[in-house]
């Protein structure tokens, strides 16, 4: 029985005719979209190992899905390769930005894209079950456990965890100081969340998640965003803690006075309404964190989803 699933999206069938061959041939399963839409549907309806991904499609195009793939939590862990007829540079460096894993030229040598996948899914699959710089579990793990919560119909909370203006302080201060910045982020909550039913997990970057109950969620909340707050001035040299920011280029390449880091928190919970997937967690989580983000200026905050419907 093939135990690894591989969604191809192109809208040429001899591609995708070749490609299925192939990949029947090397026992994998196989996914068929004919467009960008398609593909995204797919890709939350069925959660391949690995997605090829051609460039041109109707619809919606390669980057795009690639794009929502990555910024989605219990997706960007999927790797996907892209398969294009160009060659520019620029092509490259747009669908890499775009959060693709690897990038092959058509034509392409069947044997050497069949031994990229593989590297790809060995990789992948080492990287899943714990993060390599926290030691925390990562993705599989992660949405193992929402999933065994969601099927127990206990009350529970999700804790969507992230850093606010981490990456001017990447920029800033440079990776290995943003690495430790991750680590103390990862203690920080780990020290917070001592109930008997807390669940620490680091999804990646400057993302995690905590699974509690209800009873300790606000306090949980607060508690993480106390220690933070206490622990982030020390980030930072002397000159830019004394003037509460640093300055840095934005995402459009202006000079923008970013605040010192500081924590936002979404929260999910089934305590006011049914919860039946992944989805329905990731979707609200998103929502949450968004909201909290919107007082980022101000400060470390979080956000709970009180709604009933």
């Amino acid at each position: 029985m093939p135990t690894t699933t591989i969604l191809i999206a192109d809208d040429e069938d001899t591609i995708l005719n070749m490609l299925t061959v192939a990949m029947t041939a090397s026992n994998y399963n196989v996914i068929l979209a004919h467009d960008g839409v398609e593909a995204l549907e797919k890709i939350k309806e069925k959660k391949p190992d690995l997605v090829l991904l051609d460039l041109q499609m109707p619809r919606m195009d390669g980057f795009e899905v690639c794009r929502k793939v990555k910024s989605d939590v219990f997706l960007r862990h999927i790797p996907v390769i892209m398969l294009t007829a160009q060659n520019q540079v620029q092509t490259k460096v747009t669908g890499l930005e775009a959060g693709a894993d690897d990038y092959v030229t058509k034509p392409f040598d069947l044997d050497e894209l069949m031994a990229r996948i593989r590297t790809i899914l060995r990789r992948t699959r080492l990287g899943l079950e714990a993060n390599p710089l926290t030691r925390l579990p990562g993705n599989v793990t992660i949405e193992k456990e929402i999933l065994r919560r969601i099927e127990e119909k206990a009350p529970f909370a999700v804790l969507y965890v992230d850093l606010n203006s981490f990456k001017a302080y990447n920029d800033t201060y440079g990776f290995v100081a943003g690495d430790e910045v991750i680590k103390e982020t990862a203690k920080i909550i780990l020290s917070a969340s001592k109930g008997e039913s807390d669940f620490v997990g680091h999804i990646g970057g400057d993302d995690f998640v905590v699974v509690t109950v209800p009873d300790s969620w606000e306090a949980l909340c607060q508690a993480i965003i106390a220690r933070f707050d206490a622990k982030s001035p020390s980030f930072y040299k002397e000159a830019d803690r004394a003037c509460g920011y640093i300055e840095t280029k934005d995402r459009k390449g202006q000079v923008t006075r970013f605040p010192l880091l500081s924590i936002s928190i979404g929260v999910v919970t089934n305590l006011y309404r049914e919860i039946k997937s992944l989805g329905e967690v990731s979707t609200i989580g998103a929502e949450m964190k968004h909201f909290a983000k919107e007082k980022k200026d101000k400060g470390s905050s979080y956000a709970i989803d009180r709604r009933k419907d």
